[in-house]
C-alpha cells in the first residue's frame, strides 16, 4: 500500500499525486480485525456492522483519537496485493488508500466458514 502511495494514482477522473507512507497502527488493525470478524461472523458484507456501528465508531472503541477516518471493506481476493489492485481499481477505496489526510493505518483478513471460505478484509485508515 505504501509503494503505491509513493507512486501516486489515477482514481476514477481525478490524478493522486505521490503521498508519504502510513504508518502501522495496533489499534487501527483491531478495529479493522473486529469488523472482519463480525462480517464472517453474521454472514454480511457492509460498512456498517451488525451493531449498527460505522468505521469511526469502531476505531474510537479500539482506542484510536481520530481527526478523520476511512475504511476500506473488500472479499474474496486471496492475496494482499489482489486486494490492493481490486482498491485501486474502484474509486471510492483508491481515494482513501491515496488521501494525504490518514497517516496511521491497520488492515485485518479473515475467513470464513471456520477457515476454508473467502478472505473478507477490513482496512480502516486514520489521523490523530
Amino acid at each position: 500500500m505504501n509503494e503505491q502511495r509513493q507512486r501516486g494514482a489515477v482514481c476514477g477522473s481525478q490524478a493522486m499525486p505521490p503521498v508519504t507512507a502510513l504508518r502501522w497502527s495496533a489499534a487501527l488493525t483491531d478495529a479493522a480485525r473486529r469488523h472482519s470478524q463480525d462480517m464472517v461472523s453474521h454472514n454480511f458484507f457492509d460498512h456498517t456492522g451488525s451493531d449498527g456501528s460505522n468505521a469511526g465508531q469502531r476505531i474510537s472503541e479500539a482506542g484510536y483519537r481520530w481527526t478523520s477516518w476511512g475504511e476500506n471493506i473488500a472479499a474474496g481476493q486471496p492475496t494482499v496485493e489482489s486486494v490492493v489492485q481490486a482498491w485501486m481499481g474502484s474509486e471510492g477505496h483508491c481515494r482513501n488508500l491515496m488521501n494525504a489526510r490518514f497517516k496511521d493505518m491497520g488492515l485485518a483478513c479473515l475467513r470464513a466458514n471456520g477457515g476454508t471460505g473467502r478472505l473478507t478484509w477490513t482496512q480502516d485508515f486514520a489521523s490523530p
